[in-house]
């Protein structure tokens, strides 16, 4: 379900400014503003989910700091 929201034309104009190509205006103000607050969206995911989550956000973050590192690396 999706819901109007009233902004100014100034606004809206700040925001389309700032959207890039693959985004809807929703991902843009997601984006502009951070995304929900955690608390607001504690409980929602089961305890496994979260889990798996953490687990890829890890593997993720452990594979761009390995490419930083090959890449300082070539220039040493």
């Amino acid at each position: 379900m999706s819901k109007s929201v009233r902004v100014s034309e100034e606004f809206h104009e700040f925001v389309a400014s700032h959207k890039r190509d693959s985004e809807t205006m929703e991902d843009a103000l997601r984006r502009l503003i951070g995304g929900p607050h955690p608390e607001d969206v504690a409980g929602i995911l089961s305890t496994e989910t979260a889990a798996a989550m953490r687990e890829r956000i890890g593997a993720k973050r452990a594979t761009e700091a390995d490419a930083k590192r090959d890449l300082r690396e070539r220039f040493e």
